[in-house]
């Protein structure tokens, strides 16, 4: 069953930090994005492989918005 990594709040993509393939742990740093001036890592809710990234560094988002899904 996928798992969808959304983000936590408004901001903006730093840096990826996984890319599509790898294995990831929970808790695992996926990618970093900016909110309010701090950097924020986004973590993966659950373990697995890395099956799609749906934003790019640079790339503003949305509260709640689907950032990658793991399977």
């Amino acid at each position: 069953m996928a798992t969808i990594v959304e983000a936590p709040m408004v901001g903006k993509i730093l840096k990826i930090e996984k890319q599509v393939g790898d294995r990831v742990e929970e808790d695992d740093v996926v990618l970093i994005m900016e909110a309010m001036k701090m950097e924020i890592p986004i973590v993966a809710p659950a373990s697995g492989v890395l099956k799609e990234l749906k934003v790019s560094p640079g790339q503003a988002v949305e509260a709640e918005q689907a950032l990658a899904v793991i399977e």
